[in-house]
């Protein structure tokens, strides 16, 4: 081996060359796995007693088994019990005043304890047209009005192309009233939770028709497993639990046509059909 031994002077001006570069630190020539596992070998050899010379080794100390930890209380899931509450408080209330009270007071939907404002509604009840839109998102949740964001804006400028209006001719809402984190899809029993109020909702406001925009809303509201690109366009009838039948037409999410302009066509044929259908009806 080699002399590296210098000069105390050296030896200082060096060190203090290294903290000036940053190298404060020693370490070895070869490289260390610190991820790697101990070999059982060196395990052994790590806790293996020393012993004197001569001397008799002690039997190892036997290990204690360590206590079982107590089980976890298991997850709560959300009770179908709560989709029953949601249609008993639905049916009491006999106005949208008194259901919206209700929904503002109901506490059996997870997503109200971490939304900022339950959304109702917005627009004029008594509209001839209500429109059932998925769930809030950020700007809803912001200002606790449905279709308030640039879908919402789109959707105004889209009716307003017919001559219709929220101020004067619609009735907006969601299937949700909270706004799930992060804009999720709802689960299935965050929709039949309010679904249930959703329902009797359009009960209560009684419009000519009823648009059901984005496939999540369609699925829920009529109980289907067809998607939004089959279903849209395509009239069908909705039979409530009093036995009213509205007409109902699927359409795109306004959202959706932002994201795909080339489908505002048939966004636009969806336009006219309404029209149509309210004349029909002798709603305009």
């Amino acid at each position: 081996m080699s002399d590296l031994s210098l000069a105390p002077d050296a030896a200082a001006a060096l060190l203090r060359w290294y903290v000036d570069q940053g190298l404060d630190e020693a370490i070895g020539e070869e490289a260390v796995d610190r991820f790697a596992l101990p070999s059982p070998v060196a395990v052994t050899a790590s806790v293996t007693p020393m012993v004197a010379p001569g001397a008799t080794p002690a039997a190892p100390t036997p290990i204690r088994p360590t206590a079982p930890l107590p089980p976890r209380a298991p997850v709560p899931l959300e009770s179908p019990q709560l989709v029953e509450d949601a249609r008993e408080v639905a049916r009491k209330a006999t106005s949208i005043a008194e259901l919206e009270a209700a929904v503002r007071a109901f506490e059996g939907c997870a997503l109200k304890r971490t939304a900022k404002n339950t959304v109702f509604a917005d627009g004029v009840i008594g509209s001839p047209v209500m429109i059932v839109g998925e769930a809030p998102g950020a700007d809803e949740d912001r200002l606790g009005k449905p279709f308030v964001g640039v879908s919402g804006q789109l959707m105004d400028r889209m009716f307003d192309a017919i001559g219709m209006s929220r101020e004067r001719d619609l009735y907006i809402t969601n299937i949700l009233f909270w706004r799930p984190p992060g804009n999720r899809t709802p689960t299935l029993a965050e929709q039949a939770i309010c679904l249930a109020f959703t329902r009797r909702h359009i009960e209560l406001a009684r419009p000519k028709l009823l648009v059901l925009a984005g496939g999540t809303a369609v699925k829920a509201v009529l109980d289907t497993t067809e998607g939004i690109t089959r279903l849209r366009g395509k009239w069908t009838t909705l039979r409530l639990d009093d036995g009213t039948e509205v007409p109902t037409l699927p359409t795109f999410h306004p959202a959706y046509l932002l994201r795909t302009p080339a489908s505002k066509r048939q966004s636009w044929w969806d336009l006219l059909s309404v029209d149509k259908k309210l004349k029909d009806l002798g709603a305009r």
